[in-house]
């Protein structure tokens, strides 16, 4: 491993452990894996502008999160004058703090995860600060080191990727890091002194000049090939949201976002050439937030020429996500998230749980032909076609998009978002489109015509199939659906021919159609 000025650099195991909370108030029962797995699980995350809690519903391969709040403290707000943290943000922190200590009882956690990142490391008073948090609060900080910060980054990156082959850059307040990913682990980790915190009051020859040395050194810590360089942080989060603003990116949704590398390195000139009331006018991010962004952007631009990455994807998990990721067994690591997430919204929501793998053999057979990843989102679509049951059929169908576009679920792209999102529109609705156009029109202008056409599709063979069986078990186990010689054929075989009627012959018409295939229904015995 090699090292430079300024840059930590390590691989290995992390050593971050879960803080029991009977010291807080809250018994740990004693329980079955299964049952530990659904426990809470809580993260607070002390980094250089924010102090965050997230409590995790249980661990699950598609983290649903119970609860979320973030402070902005600007606790390493002048660490780079006076090597200290900002008296005011150290107030601030501990005020959040007890805010949060004081609630974890109340959520039932089984247990809490406290990481102090890059101005809690670096200050000369930062193990004085975590001695009052503990005096104060009873929470006992864990500093992560450099290296560490960036492991945990990288692992909250495979949460949501598991197959991710490439390098993350988690830009916080003090400090940023990068580490690689090859093979579902994580290999070279580093970290640098590189935060906008850590600009402020340079001027601009002493900016750019520190800028490009940091940048170049990290990349000679960590130096492997980027296919993909995923972006984690809330001031790359920020630029993101300007940029989706900047262009008019129909779909708010941050995690997965790909934008183009020429149009995103446009919006970082754009945004340093914005005064602050311009860019706070824009919605999405907070004022205090704001400033820094043009700091960032000055980073970012820089990290880009020198890694010269294939693409570029917003990550909205990183190290809190790591640290949940870092517990897992690894027989949840090999779940697809997806697919997990579906699973789990349909035991909830769904009238009949279960249908859903009924429904995906029984419509699989039209998709003979289909490659891997679209099977994985006709299964998707299959697990989530009766989530929205409860709404009012007026509204169903759009909810049904909003409810997947929008939906805090990872393993999936902004494509594959809307095309399921079609998919589900489809399984409610005739049709797309309308007078003036609909939003789930407007979403998809992100896919292909292709794409759109075999989405409404398989709405449609949804449609037939829950409306056939009436979304209850015991009814497609007797029905098949199968091409052959030009002809969509639906055959009903001993209990299932009772269920023939017109309308389920209107729909297997307007499948076919779909299709471009004559239908043909037959019963059997």
């Amino acid at each position: 491993m090699r090292h430079h000025p300024g840059i930590q650099g390590a691989a290995g195991n992390d050593g971050v452990t879960t803080q029991g909370l009977s010291e807080l108030g809250v018994p740990r029962p004693v329980s079955t894996d299964h049952a530990a797995s659904r426990r809470r699980i809580g993260v607070i995350d002390i980094g250089s502008n924010s102090v965050r809690l997230v409590v995790f519903d249980g661990m699950e391969r598609s983290p649903a999160y119970f609860y979320n709040e973030k402070v902005l403290c600007g606790l390493g707000a002048g660490l780079g004058e006076t090597g200290r943290l900002s008296p005011d943000g150290w107030q601030s922190a501990l005020r959040a703090l007890r805010r949060f200590t004081a609630l974890a009882p109340r959520m039932e956690l089984s247990g809490l995860v406290a990481v102090a990142t890059a101005a809690v490391r670096d200050a000369a008073d930062g193990r004085d600060f975590c001695d009052e948090v503990h005096r104060e609060t009873g929470l006992q900080l864990h500093i992560a080191g450099g290296a560490e910060e960036a492991r945990l980054s990288a692992k909250g990156v495979l949460l949501g990727w598991p197959g991710a082959e490439g390098l993350v850059c988690d830009m916080g307040g003090a400090s940023m890091e990068l580490a690689q990913i090859v093979d579902g682990d994580v290999a070279d980790s580093a970290t640098s002194p590189l935060g906008p915190l850590k600009l402020v009051g340079l001027d601009e020859a002493e900016r750019e000049k520190y800028i490009r040395k940091a940048v170049k050194a990290l990349r000679k810590t960590v130096p492997g090939p980027a296919p993909r360089l995923f972006l984690v942080g809330g001031s790359w989060r920020a630029i993101a949201r300007l940029n989706m603003e900047r262009v008019g990116y129909p779909l708010k949704v941050l995690h997965g976002y790909e934008p183009p590398i020429p149009q995103i390195l446009e919006t970082l000139d754009w945004i340093r050439a914005q005064d602050h009331q311009t860019l706070a006018s824009l919605p999405g991010s907070s004022a205090a937030r704001l400033r820094l962004v043009p700091l960032a952007s000055a980073v970012l631009a820089e990290v880009i020429r020198r890694v010269a990455p294939g693409g570029l994807v917003v990550s909205g998990y990183g190290l809190r996500e790591g640290l949940l990721y870092r517990q897992m067994p690894q027989a949840m690591r090999a779940l697809d998230p997806l697919i997990d997430a579906c699973r789990h919204m349909e035991v909830a929501q769904a009238r009949a749980p279960g249908f859903g793998d009924m429904l995906f053999r029984w419509v699989s057979p039209i998709y003979a032909a289909a490659g891997a990843a679209e099977l994985r989102l006709v299964q998707a679509a299959c697990l989530l076609h009766d989530v929205n049951w409860r709404a009012h059929p007026d509204y169903r169908a759009e909810l049904c998009f909003e409810s997947v576009t929008r939906a805090n679920i990872s393993g999936i792209d902004h494509p594959e978002r809307v095309y399921l999102g079609l998919a589900l529109y489809n399984r409610y609705k005739a049709s797309v489109g309308g007078p003036g156009g609909t939003e789930a029109t407007r979403y998809a202008a992100l896919l292909s015509p292709e794409q759109t056409d075999a989405a409404t599709s398989l709405g449609r063979a949804l449609r037939l199939g829950a409306m056939l069986s009436g979304s209850a078990t015991g009814v497609l186990e007797h029905v098949e659906i199968r091409r052959e010689a030009g002809t969509l054929r639906l055959i009903l075989r001993g209990p299932a021919r009772a269920f023939a009627g017109e309308a389920v012959e209107r729909r297997l018409q307007a499948l076919a159609q779909r299709l471009d295939l004559a239908h043909a229904l037959d019963l059997a015995q």
